[in-house]
């Protein structure tokens, strides 16, 4: 049985999720971008703390917090949350990352996906390793507060200038954080060859403006994954009907 926190509530078919780095369900409800509880009167909804975020434990070993071994932990948590029935699940940014590297390893444990905003991939991920890597350091020398501070002086995605009280967050202890960003500098999509074997109907939910989500990743995984429809938002209003269009797909 895995030791990472996992929460659910509602009632129907079960839909597990996997949140993406620096963040948790707690950091997302505050937020208030996305409101699962629209779909808790027709799903159990599973979330879970990924590992070394929130609630969940971690050690300072880069490899724990690869999409592959973070994979590792989304099967542990399906397994425990579904026992041997197939599961839906969404992933978002590492999220997405952790879910195709799952459903490659185990492709009978799941039924449909859903990619929410995937992250940079190939050869958009070059600049990001850089700066995980840089990142990494820099919290080493100089502690979490400091990057807190330079990470927000980032604007934020363009598309988003209207949801007021973002602020990035990291719900990480500083102790992991270099370990967790040297993870994701290491990590990346599997092959083509491999995304090709991902034959579970799937939705691809991106957003516009925003290089660490830019919408070519979700464009390539659209043009390769064999069953997969794309949507690309274009206002936080949009995204904001996420749920309902997701409780849509896994209905149809």
């Amino acid at each position: 049985m895995t030791d990472l926190h996992v929460e659910e509530f509602g009632a129907g078919p079960l839909l597990g999720y996997s949140h993406g780095v620096w963040f948790s369900n707690r950091v997302e409800d505050r937020l208030g971008l996305l409101d699962w509880s629209r779909l808790s009167g027709s799903r159990r909804i599973v979330r879970y703390h990924q590992r070394g975020h929130g609630l969940s434990p971690g050690e300072p070993d880069p490899e724990l917090y690869t999409w592959p071994s973070l994979a590792r932990d989304l099967l542990a948590v399906a397994d425990r949350v579904a026992g041997d029935r197939p599961v839906d699940w969404a992933g978002s940014s590492l999220g997405t990352g952790a879910l195709l590297w799952a459903a490659a390893r185990r492709p009978e444990r799941f039924g449909r996906l859903v990619l929410m905003s995937p992250p940079t991939v190939r050869d958009t991920r070059v600049a990001a390793r850089r700066a995980y890597r840089s990142g990494a350091n820099g919290v080493a020398a100089r502690g979490k507060a400091s990057w807190l501070r330079i990470a927000r002086d980032f604007p934020k995605p363009a598309i988003f200038d209207d949801v007021p009280g973002w602020e990035f967050d990291a719900d990480v202890p500083e102790a992991l954080i270099p370990a967790v960003m040297r993870g994701a500098a290491a990590t990346d999509l599997p092959g083509d060859e491999v995304l090709r074997t991902i034959t579970q109907r799937t939705l691809i939910l991106a957003w516009e403006t925003d290089p660490v989500h830019p919408v070519s990743s979700a464009e390539l995984l659209a043009g390769v994954l064999p069953d997969a429809r794309l949507h690309v938002s274009r206002s936080s209003a949009d995204v904001q009907n996420w749920p309902e269009r997701i409780g849509e797909f896994l209905a149809a």
